[in-house]
């Protein structure tokens, strides 16, 4: 367990288990760490102003660009606020920000693991088909509700799905001599808008951490909302696997699995794009024979086969996956659609 306070410099005491802001409503103390990245830590916090609740509460570093994305997500996060004021819609609220010597700080509802620590903690097990579906439901929920409001995403990932509450139970698995966890309550929630766009803001070039990153985001043909259609699709796969389905660091080898998976990027995409080291002829400019060719087609096959049974939930759930993973964004299920697909219908009868 990690404590710290926030004088600064940011983290340079980090045997002190205090931190106080003081105001007209907050004080908050610091307890553990629960993660950190790039822009600094999020720590959980008892909020002495409000009968000890325990907060989540984002810190930011002192450094001008995550300042700027961390206005940014307030500004984001007061919207979902006062338009989701009945919290219909599964994203994170906010419930405080402040400015600390120069870090912002944003205080949340307190959730628990994301999805991707649950897998990592599970040993890469993947989820039951109908907590995917559960889990699927609501995410598409959240994110057709942003882009109601003028909103992508652009970070969709298992790490920013996070489960409500945790608590699981445990049986062992004779058969693999193991352990196994299986999520008590699949409800999630959407995190992490520091990188949400509004449609007339600047759309920089490259959106998405990698893996989840649409085709026409890599080859820098513009993008919209339909770019977290595609990473959503990745995510229901990395559900569904436990593992990524797209595992690469590089843009090329990343497109060719996308082929050996999805079958042939269209003609008009490898014309149009400006990453013409990608294209050869008008066809991706890849050697099946190298090692990366060979990584690839170790690692990767069509996208039916990963299939692990023919009943009728598995063929709904990967009609869904193949329709969110198309290439042309004429053709790429909106979430209009998505959420009616029958692979729902199951929720849709118990809602009635």
């Amino acid at each position: 367990m990690s404590c710290f306070s926030l004088n600064v410099p940011l983290y340079a005491q980090l045997n002190l288990r205090w931190f106080s802001y003081v105001s007209l409503t907050r004080h908050y103390e610091i307890v553990c760490t629960l993660g950190e990245g790039a822009f600094g830590k999020v720590v959980e916090c008892i909020d002495h102003t409000n009968r000890g609740t325990r907060v989540a509460l984002k810190i930011i570093k002192n450094i001008e660009r995550y300042r700027e994305a961390a206005m940014s997500e307030v500004e984001v996060l007061e919207q979902i606020n006062s338009v989701d004021c009945d919290r219909r819609y599964s994203c994170v609220r906010m419930l405080d920000w402040f400015d600390h010597h120069g870090h912002v700080c944003i205080a949340f509802e307190l959730l628990g693991l994301s999805t991707f620590d649950f897998l990592k903690e599970n040993n890469f097990q993947p989820f039951p088909v109908d907590q995917i579906r559960h889990m699927a439901y609501q995410i598409i929920r959240a994110v057709k509700f942003l882009h109601k409001n003028k909103l992508t995403h652009t970070d969709l990932k298992p790490e920013n799905i996070l489960f409500i509450d945790s608590e699981y139970d445990l049986e062992y698995n004779a058969k693999m001599k193991r352990d196994e966890r299986t999520v008590r309550k699949p409800d999630v929630k959407v995190v992490d808008f520091g990188n949400a766009t509004y449609e007339h803001e600047h759309h920089t070039t490259v959106v998405s951490t990698r893996h989840y990153r649409a085709p026409e985001v890599i080859l820098e043909l513009g993008w919209s909302h339909s770019c977290d259609v595609w990473s959503i699709g990745c995510i229901l796969i990395e559900y569904y696997l436990g593992t990524t389905l797209f595992q690469t660091h590089d843009s090329k080898e990343h497109l060719a699995m996308m082929e050996r998976v999805l079958g042939p990027i269209p003609t008009p995409m490898l014309q149009k794009t400006r990453k013409r080291r990608y294209v050869h002829r008008d066809k991706l400019d890849w050697d099946v024979h190298s090692s990366s060719g060979r990584y690839v087609r170790k690692h990767c096959k069509p996208l039916r086969q990963y299939m692990i049974s023919k009943s009728l939930e598995h063929e709904e759930l990967f009609d869904l996956i193949e329709k969110m993973l198309e290439y042309d964004l004429t053709k790429r299920i909106s979430l209009d659609e998505a959420i009616r697909h029958p692979f729902f219908n199951l929720l849709r009868k118990g809602q009635k």
